[in-house]
């Protein structure tokens, strides 16, 4: 419980801090996020409508769309980041303050700060835009990768927003994203691109089978040997930054006694096996 009420409070500090750094550092000076929260900025750019009420109105058909096969706790999650995020920055709003006019100290410090709100949200089982969850559904379906979906779509709104405000603002936006992303990898272990994961146990085959339904990861199965704790099996699979933490609630079970670690993936060559519906529930295959 204590462990659940902590997650939940850092998810929604992470809210807003995202908030923050939007309202207050990059929307002054038209400095675009990307995704569904970008788009957003543009239409309040535009036609003044409010900021907050945008996010939370176009996110909710993404969320709705993708969220359903990503589970009920990741879903709720990210629901109650969305709303605490579109509440603050109706909040931020308000108050008559910028942090600075300067379109560069705006880009690096409103990179970092965004980063770190987005971060905390992701390290958390949530996620702050939609374009991410239809991502994630994407991948599944594809040998494409979350952060391949979620960069074409960052093509398109930084495209608009040179159409629109100038390629000075294009530019300093994909300056602001590049920043996001670095800091959002540096507090979640996880990225866009793929993570190799491998855990030692002695409870292979359930993990394995946990991995599956859950993640609908295939795992390979490998005998190991501990110099002082004997016979063990080593589990090796790929997933993405936003599987991480699902398989983190997976190994913290009661009943598990497993050792992970987790390392950056710069290049996947050849198919990239994701389960089907027709596959056995027990099924274990080269990742």
């Amino acid at each position: 419980m204590k462990q659940t009420i902590l997650k939940t409070f850092l998810l929604m500090l992470g809210a807003v801090i995202a908030a923050f750094a939007l309202e207050k550092i990059l929307v002054p000076v038209m400095i675009l996020d990307g995704g569904i929260v970008g788009v957003s900025m543009i239409i309040n750019s535009l036609t003044k409508f409010p900021l907050g009420a945008l996010t939370i109105v176009l996110n909710l058909p993404f969320v709705i769309v993708g969220g359903r096969s990503l589970g009920k706790e990741f879903w709720l999650r990210t629901i109650a980041a969305m709303a605490v995020f579109s509440a603050s920055l109706s909040l931020f709003e308000c108050l008559e303050f910028t942090v600075t006019d300067d379109e560069l100290l705006a880009v690096v410090f409103g990179g970092i700060i965004l980063g770190c709100g987005v971060g905390l949200i992701i390290r958390n089982g949530g996620c702050l835009d939609g374009t991410e969850t239809v991502a994630i559904l994407v991948s599944k379906k594809s040998n494409f990768s979350v952060g391949q979906v979620v960069l074409c779509f960052n093509v398109i709104i930084y495209s608009m927003a040179g159409l629109l405000f100038g390629l000075n603002h294009a530019m300093y936006s994909l300056l602001t994203y590049f920043i996001v992303s670095k800091v959002v990898d540096f507090i979640n272990t996880g990225m866009d691109q793929g993570k190799a994961v491998i855990i030692i146990t002695n409870q292979g085959q359930l993990i394995a089978d946990d991995i599956y339904q859950v993640l609908g990861r295939t795992v390979t199965i490998m005998p190991g040997e501990g110099l002082l704790s004997g016979k063990k099996e080593v589990l090796y699979c790929v997933i993405t930054r936003m599987e991480l933490s699902m398989l983190r609630r997976i190994l913290e079970k009661d009943d598990y006694t497993a050792f992970m670690t987790i390392s950056d993936v710069s290049e996947i060559v050849g198919k990239h096996i994701k389960s089907s519906k027709g596959a056995p529930p027990r099924a274990v295959s080269a990742e």
